[in-house]
């Protein structure tokens, strides 16, 4: 598990700013959606990966907890499956280029629709009430990559919880175009990951300093069920 670093300057910052640490200790689980992004075999598998995040593996119980919690209270929890198709080779063909001849083809492989890489980890609790929805950039929230605002708006979810790999770039663009088109955010500083703890620390950072709130599995679970419980009273 990374060990998380946000320092006490950021916190301080925050507090001035917002007039308390978390802004979104109010959260409403009857209007709130767990997005899990890109807990899938091609980030986590190796041998059929084809960019590995061995991290991913240790937040597996977290998003369980956060899923389990939030269905129980009224909640929404939505799996974001990246995916590679024909078509992004030339309406995104910069990353490709990027990446290279080599790198595009194991991306393609390993994250065609169909594909062991295209599966969702074996350990994650997906219920049926559940929705699995596509993503064809980094961010779910980027007009074309996916249909998840139109999903949310139609559902009546004003926030959103963030959790999945990789922290700073998937996870992190969809945080802060989540931000962008007027959802609120918590971010999960236990439920994401990335390759190296400097990296995970840089975003949850940027994210609480900016674009959303940050908290701990164990905090946001006790709100979610102390909330629930204050709306039924």
């Amino acid at each position: 598990m990374h060990q998380i670093n946000i320092p006490d300057t950021v916190v301080q910052r925050v507090i001035q700013r917002r007039g308390k640490e978390h802004i979104f200790d109010d959260v409403d689980p009857a209007r709130t959606a767990l997005v899990v992004v890109d807990m899938q075999n091609g980030f986590m598998m190796p041998g059929v990966a084809h960019s590995l995040c061995e991290e991913a593996v240790n937040i597996v119980p977290n998003i369980n907890k956060i899923a389990e919690t939030l269905r129980a209270h009224g909640g929404l929890v939505v799996w974001i499956q990246n995916r590679f198709t024909d078509e992004s080779l030339v309406s995104w063909s910069v990353s490709h280029e990027m990446r290279g001849v080599a790198g595009t083809k194991k991306r393609a492989d390993a994250m065609r629709e169909g594909s062991v890489g295209h599966q969702l980890w074996a350990g994650l609790d997906v219920q049926p009430e559940d929705m699995k929805l596509p993503k064809e950039r980094f961010s779910a929230f980027i007009q074309g990559s996916s249909p998840i605002e139109a999903v949310l708006r139609s559902k009546g979810i004003d926030t959103v919880i963030v959790t999945g790999t990789v922290t700073n770039v998937c996870c992190e663009s969809t945080a802060r175009d989540a931000m962008m088109r007027n959802f609120r955010v918590i971010f999960v500083s236990d439920g994401n990951a990335a390759n190296n703890d400097a990296e995970h620390n840089a975003t949850l950072v940027a994210i609480y300093l900016t674009f959303g709130d940050v908290m701990s599995t164990d905090m946001l679970v006790g709100l979610l069920r102390q909330n629930a419980k204050s709306a039924a009273a």
